[in-house]
């Protein structure tokens, strides 16, 4: 094999091997005996019927003053060997300096299948930092020539180091800031090894940082297909669909992430993308709830409906209810769901009134009703609710809401105002609705395990 040889040294040789303008004669050769100086060096062995004898013998003692290491022997030796043979492409090969990947294109033209040319040539570019385009020299070489072993095993080591190298580059400039730099090195990195996940997801992650999402998201993807139990995958892939707001593909990938590994962040991570598919997919009248000043009837009948629907479900119902005013409202469906269950009270002359503001008499009845329901499956729950009484300065024990205003505090739905007053007539705010709700969410989950 050719080894590196200095630029700035072999700009001489070729300087002075230009120079020499010899009359062809016998040339004169190294003393024998002594150590090969480049004893991996590949003879460019040239064909018998190429040039004259005399070129022949030219182009044999260059390579003979090469290996003593006197390389402007070398250097006249090769050069007079094309001046006697402008075609003996071997001595192109052999001349290996500054400009030695122009000498050996030149060799290549006349035979591109000319293997010394080819592995000097590697070497040449080797030597000048171009790692790629020496690989696929070497390459070249070893299909001409396939028994090369030695350097099909190069080849393998160059490229795991020119990997190492690729990747260490890229987290650096990456940890720099210099995401343009990273980006490419680390695709350079792919092109040795383009069935790597965790190339491919680094490579997201940078181009995570530079903005360039959907390119993330494909090469994330392609980490997860290769790999598809790296939790460390999933989870970036998760993240890259939740940046790009799709949020059903973000949930399955989570979910997926936590099916191989459990993870109490990622579950709650979950959870919250599930509620906001939920809210998504509601009606506005439904999506505004929570920054209302007040909720109507239909607004709370909703909010059961959703967040307790599993709850609901597992309740008896009742006979059929009529009710003569829900037709044309838009949470109709959760309407008719707690008037079955007695959730919410269906009036005498069977309205509903959805559009009526809820009170916070209103919630603690409805609350209370859905405690009763939590409190028959665990009724170890309610026992703290009903074991204490709470007192209120506007809210005397005798008065029929009493009961239910004090075991939604006592089970910590609601809350009284800061006077300890509960207030009875005041209207609920949306957030507040809201924050009740996800108790009895909450509780009723207890209530399943």
């Amino acid at each position: 094999m050719l080894q590196r040889i200095r630029a700035r040294r072999l700009a001489v040789v070729a300087l002075l091997a230009a120079s020499a303008a010899c009359a062809p004669r016998a040339p004169d050769l190294p003393a024998p005996g002594g150590a090969a100086r480049y004893p991996d060096f590949m003879f460019p062995e040239a064909a018998a019927d190429l040039g004259s004898p005399e070129a022949q013998e030219r182009h044999n003692a260059g390579w003979l003053w090469l290996q003593a290491g006197e390389l402007r022997a070398a250097g006249r030796n090769f050069n007079a060997t094309l001046k006697l043979a402008p075609d003996f492409y071997p001595a192109e090969a052999g001349l290996d300096y500054d400009a030695a990947v122009s000498h050996f294109d030149r060799a290549l033209e006349t035979n591109s299948q000319y293997v010394p040319a080819l592995v000097g040539r590697g070497e040449a570019l080797l030597a000048l930092g171009e790692r790629e385009r020496a690989l696929t020299s070497f390459e070249s070489a070893v299909a001409a020539d396939p028994d090369l072993s030695s350097l099909r095993s190069r080849i393998e080591v160059l490229r795991f180091r020119g990997l190492q190298d690729d990747v260490a580059a890229a987290r650096k400039a990456a940890e720099g800031g210099r995401l343009d730099e990273a980006r490419t090195a680390y695709k350079r990195a792919l092109i040795a090894s383009p069935q790597s996940p965790f190339l491919l997801r680094e490579l997201a992650l940078v181009e995570r940082r530079a903005g360039d999402l959907p390119s993330a998201v494909q090469h994330a993807q392609q980490a997860v297909d290769l790999e598809p139990t790296d939790v460390r995958s999933l989870m970036v892939l998760g993240e890259l669909y939740e940046a790009v707001g799709d949020l059903e593909k973000a949930v399955g990938t989570y979910e997926a992430a936590v099916g191989l590994e459990p993870n109490p962040a990622t579950d709650e991570r979950i959870s919250e993308l599930r509620e906001r598919l939920l809210l998504a997919a509601m009606p506005p009248e439904f999506q505004q709830i929570e920054t209302s000043a007040t909720v109507s009837r239909e607004q709370l009948a909703a909010l059961f409906g959703v967040r307790l629907d599993d709850l609901i479900k597992r309740a008896p119902g009742r006979d059929a209810v009529v009710i003569t005013d829900s037709r044309g409202s838009w949470a109709a469906p959760w309407i008719m769901l707690v008037a079955r269950t007695g959730l919410m009270e269906v009036y005498a002359n069977h309205t509903f009134q959805p559009a009526t503001t809820v009170r916070r008499s209103d919630l603690a009845q409805a609350a209370s009703r859905v405690l009763s329901l939590i409190a028959k499956e665990r009724p170890s729950l309610a026992t703290s609710w009903r074991s204490s009484s709470r007192r209120f300065p506007d809210l005397p024990p005798g008065h029929l809401v009493y009961p239910a205003a004090s075991l939604a505090v006592e089970a910590g739905v609601m809350s009284v105002l800061d006077d300890g007053t509960f207030q009875l007539a005041r209207p609920v705010t949306g957030s507040e609705a809201v924050g009740a709700v996800r108790k009895l969410e909450e509780l009723a989950e207890s209530a399943a395990r």
